[in-house]
């Protein structure tokens, strides 16, 4: 029975780590648009993730075309520099905090 309760335990803390590092991914991407976007689109995270609400945000994702609108919102971004892996982070980000919300980034 002890054997038993330890790996409950430790399952529990396995899946208590998982979750919080999915959460993470907002504060990822909100990271990502400070140090690489919010100079090249000359205003804040706050301003760039209210362009869309996350219905929006979700259908650009699913369509494969969140770089492109990154294009769009900021003419002066170098897509080139932005890397495939940071693109899920950015999206979480943005509908995390689109304008349908509630949510104010502290960027």
């Amino acid at each position: 029975m002890n054997k038993l309760l330890k790996i409950a335990l430790a399952s529990a803390l396995v899946l208590g780590v998982a979750s919080t590092s999915v959460s993470a991914n907002p504060v990822k991407g909100q990271k990502l648009f400070i140090k690489k976007l919010k100079s090249p689109c000359g205003f804040n995270g706050a301003k760039f993730a209210a362009k869309h609400t996350q219905d929006e945000w979700s259908k650009i994702n699913e369509a494969g075309k969140f770089k492109e609108e990154i294009g769009k919102i900021c003419p002066n971004a170098n897509l080139d520099d932005i890397k495939d892996s940071w693109i899920e982070h950015l999206y979480d980000f943005s509908h995390e905090y689109a304008s349908d919300s509630g949510n104010v980034p502290s960027c």
